[in-house]
């Protein structure tokens, strides 16, 4: 069986494409991708088609985290059909996301954080330009939501 992991933030150029390769990093590295799927989207549309930022890409690369294959794309109903978890950056994502759905709350929509001891929003780094303080953060949500994933394999 496999497990579709969806990461969600505003505009799938920071944030999420960041979790998205560092999640499939961990998962690969703890040789599981023949079981967990990894994807990220927006639920904005202004970056369709968009590599990620550049400061994203820089971070990424900076730990030897492979940004292949990412690329913009927006929230949809049907990826509340085809994925297991999906992990918003804050709470106006997760708002937005419903918006989008037409649906109440649902326990497979969460915040990324509500996982850790921070139980906050992942600051967005195309505000704050700190890719430093997204990636600390993004890595020890996605490191907890690994763990949890595999108690539930």
């Amino acid at each position: 069986m496999m497990i579709n992991v969806l990461f969600v933030c505003l505009g799938n150029i920071c944030r999420s494409p960041m979790a998205e390769a560092i999640f499939k990093d961990m998962v690969k590295k703890d040789t599981l991708d023949e079981q967990i799927s990894t994807d990220s989207a927006g639920t904005g549309d202004w970056h369709i088609g968009s590599p990620p930022h550049k400061g994203t890409l820089s971070k990424l690369n900076e730990y030897g985290i492979s940004a292949e294959g990412l690329v913009g794309r927006q929230f949809t109903t049907e990826d509340f059909e085809k994925f297991d978890y999906i992990v918003g950056m804050d709470e106006s994502n997760i708002h937005n996301m419903y918006n989008i759905l037409g649906k109440p709350e649902h326990p497979k929509i969460f915040r990324l954080l509500d996982l850790t001891d921070h139980k906050s929003d992942v600051p967005d780094p195309y505000y704050t330009g700190d890719f430093q303080e997204t990636y600390d953060l993004v890595s020890e949500g996605c490191r907890v939501l690994l763990d949890k994933i595999k108690e539930d394999l």
